[in-house]
């Protein structure tokens, strides 16, 4: 009985160990939405489809409206990180409020895991394409990546010129409104 008393700490402390490696340690950062914003394949197609039905239905002059809601960015962006080897974030999550794109995830380093928010802003430069500005970066206890004004503008150039792009040669966009969960975008085949 008196060895298996001696016994029992470090038998429990080795287990708490063993316990402790096998784990994720959540370490904080802003606070997820709880907002549901359903991810789906078809979400992220439809989005695809809506811009190349659009342009090809414009008649060159006439102005081109597009809706993108909260599901289909999300979509999008959650299926542009799973083909990446090293996403900048996992379980993303946009929200589209009060002019501005809100970009949740869950970013991880070792056994750390903490929420991420990324604040965007969408304009248009002189050219006609999307201006994206990083207003706010928070990672929690990690240091915002090096490089992650330009990481996130090159990815949403990327969606950008892989969605519009290839449907709309000379398309000039004028407009950009965000608002209530839905961004819409105003423009013109020139």
């Amino acid at each position: 009985m008196k060895i298996m008393r001696r016994l029992a700490l470090p038998v429990l402390l080795i287990s708490l160990a063993f316990a402790s490696m096998a784990c994720t340690l959540f370490v904080g950062g802003p606070d997820y939405p709880a907002d549901p914003v359903p991810v789906s394949a078809e979400a992220a197609q439809s989005m695809r489809d809506q811009v190349k039905q659009a342009i090809e239905s414009g008649v060159a002059g006439e102005p081109i409206t597009f809706q993108f809601t909260e599901s289909q960015l999300t979509s999008y962006l959650a299926q542009k990180l799973a083909a990446d080897q090293k996403p900048l974030m996992t379980e993303p999550k946009i929200l589209l409020r009060n002019g501005q794109m809100q970009v949740f995830g869950k970013i991880q380093r070792s056994v750390f895991l903490a929420n991420v928010a990324i604040i965007l802003g969408v304009r248009i430069d002189e050219a006609g394409q999307p201006k994206i500005e990083v207003v706010s970066a928070d990672f929690g206890p990690f240091p915002a990546p090096s490089g992650i004004n330009s990481a996130i503008s090159s990815l949403i150039s990327e969606a950008y010129t892989g969605s519009v792009g290839p449907a709309a040669t000379g398309f000039r966009l004028e407009n950009v409104t965000i608002a209530d969960g839905i961004m819409t975008l105003t423009g013109r085949i020139k």
